[in-house]
Order: structure tokens, then C-alpha cells, then sequence
């Protein structure tokens, strides 16, 4: 089995006047270009001892996630600029590693987390190599993904488990919910109980945009019963066609649970835990690196801002 045994992110310390200053001038000096080398070389940089804080953040954040290359590389905003709290879920359980927005048909390649309150025990980030765990994974497995994964997700018609259509779609007209479908590039189909099934097939894996190297790059064990607690009670009273999500190969048959009990269990077993403290920040690779949670105990707050 492959596993990242010498493998951790590369941390950064103050080396002159310290503060979330030193840091944004050795950002800036460092340059667009080479950050984005650096950062799929490394897979993840971890930024400690430099203070910063939620004021301090956005200027921190400026040069982390400019992308893009030319003379106005450093000039571009990021795609994605905004800072969001992370949900916890519950402290005592391990949330899985997942690539942000893998489901989706665009996802930002770089995550960036910043500490506001650390944990009092435990909380670690768990990350997972991309390339390893594709690696990891039975040959015979990825030949049947190899057309990809549907994502399926069912809407109730305002009385059920999950969300009704009318709230996810924001109207209550059909015929808008279906120009939005088909113009975003979704399956669907209106069930007899006055919901909607909506389904996309995605790649299962992608080729990483500086490397050209082959990721593991999807949310099967998210989305199927058999990888959430609560998605697997859901699927013992309700039929497979009315889970609020689900996911299955890529010509609608049913993913096996072993399947995808294997695919936990390889991936968790190259795990690498970045602890927190407080005013830290990692930079995470998206393609290169799946990121999930250990359980804790106490009080963590960790803010998370994405770009391209």
C-alpha cells in the first residue's frame, strides 16, 4: 500500500520582525508564479508564530490566493475571496477527508485555513495525499470508474427527508427549475410524488493543473450511505431513488458499501494530522490533497477562504 511516510507539509516561522507584516512582505516578494510552484511541490504550507489575526487575515489572505501567471499575476483578485467559519459538526466524531466542492463542476484549487480558536484537545486537519490514495485503490475498481461517478440528489415536494425543491431552487416554477438543469448540465426527472431527482456525472479522478499528475478527485464516500452515519440510518427507511444524496457509477447502478468501506480505509490509512494553534494558517492544495477533522474537545474555530 502506497503511504506518505516521510511526508508533511512545509511550515514557515517569522525570521525577522515577525507579525502578519513579515509575512505579507515575504508573500509578495515570493510572487504569484512561484507560490503556485512551491505550493504544488509542497502540497500544503503551514504559516506559524507570525500573530495574525481576523483583522490582519485579508491581507494575509491577498497574496495566498492570487493565481494565475503573467505580467498582472499579482494584480489578479481571487476567484474566490470571501472567508467562511467552518462547520464542526459534531466534536466527537472524524470528519472524513473530502476535496472542497469535488462534487461540483468547478472547485477551487487552493483552500486557505486559518486558526481563530484552537481546540483545547485534538481538532487536528487530517490530510490525504491525492496521487497516493488513487494509487492505493484496486486497479479493477478504477476501470469501473473510469466513465466517472453520478451524483444523485433527490428534492422533496415541500413535506420529506432533505430539502424541497422549492427552497433549493429558490421558486416554486417548474419551468425555472428546469432551464436551470439544463442549462448547468444536470439529469433530471419529476417523480409521481411531486419531487425531483437531479443527477451529473463527474470524473472520478483529475489531472492536477501544474503537475499533469493523476488525483483521486471525488466525494464518493460522502455521498454514499455507506461512508456517513446518518446517510446510512437514512437509507434503511427510505428507497434508494428518494435519498436526499447518494451516489452511484457512472451508468446508475449501485456503488457496493464494501466498495466504498475500502476506499475510507485506504485513503485513512495515509493520513497526516496538522495540528492547530491559535492565528495559524495553512494553505492546502484542493487537487493534490484531501483535508478532513479529528474529533476535539473544547471550542475550535477555524475560518476557511478558497480561489482558483
Amino acid at each position: 500500500m502506497v503511504r506518505l511516510e516521510n511526508w508533511t507539509p512545509l511550515e514557515m516561522d517569522p525570521g525577522g520582525v515577525g507579525g502578519p507584516e513579515e509575512l505579507v512582505q515575504r508573500l509578495t516578494e515570493l510572487g504569484p508564479q512561484e507560490l503556485t510552484g512551491l505550493l504544488a511541490e509542497e502540497k500544503a504550507l503551514v504559516f506559524r508564530g507570525f500573530d495574525i489575526t481576523a483583522e490582519t487575515l485579508p491581507d494575509v489572505l491577498a497574496p495566498l490566493l492570487a493565481t494565475g501567471s503573467g505580467p498582472d499575476a499579482g494584480s489578479r483578485a481571487p476567484a474566490v475571496h470571501a472567508v467562511w467559519h467552518t462547520r464542526t459538526g459534531r466534536p466527537d466524531t472524524t470528519v472524513w477527508p473530502f476535496h472542497k466542492m469535488s462534487a461540483a463542476h468547478a472547485w477551487p484549487t487552493r483552500l486557505a485555513l486559518y486558526c481563530d480558536t484552537a481546540p483545547l484537545t485534538g481538532g487536528a486537519s487530517v490530510v490525504v495525499d491525492s496521487a497516493g490514495w488513487l494509487a492505493a485503490l484496486d486497479p479493477a475498481l478504477l476501470e469501473r470508474l473510469a466513465p466517472g461517478v453520478r451524483y444523485v440528489r433527490y428534492f422533496h415536494d415541500g413535506s420529506g427527508i432533505g430539502e424541497s425543491w422549492q427552497s433549493a431552487f429558490g421558486t416554486d416554477r417548474r419551468e425555472q427549475v428546469e432551464l436551470f438543469l439544463d442549462a448547468t448540465g444536470y439529469e433530471w426527472s419529476w417523480r409521481a410524488d411531486g419531487g425531483i431527482q437531479v443527477s451529473r456525472v463527474l470524473p472520478a479522478t483529475v489531472r492536477h493543473p501544474v503537475t499533469g499528475t493523476e488525483m483521486w478527485f471525488n466525494q464518493i464516500h460522502r455521498w454514499h450511505p455507506a461512508g456517513s452515519g446518518h446517510r446510512e440510518a437514512l437509507a434503511r427507511v427510505l428507497p434508494e431513488g428518494r435519498l436526499p444524496w447518494n451516489v452511484t457509477f457512472a451508468d446508475g447502478s449501485s456503488i457496493p458499501g464494501r466498495t466504498v468501506t475500502e476506499i475510507c480505509c485506504r485513503g485513512f490509512a495515509m493520513a497526516v494530522d496538522i495540528p492547530w494553534n491559535r492565528g495559524d494558517l495553512l494553505l492546502l492544495d484542493n487537487v493534490s490533497l484531501a483535508h478532513g477533522r479529528r474529533p476535539f474537545t473544547g471550542t475550535r474555530r477555524v475560518c476557511v477562504a478558497m480561489s482558483d
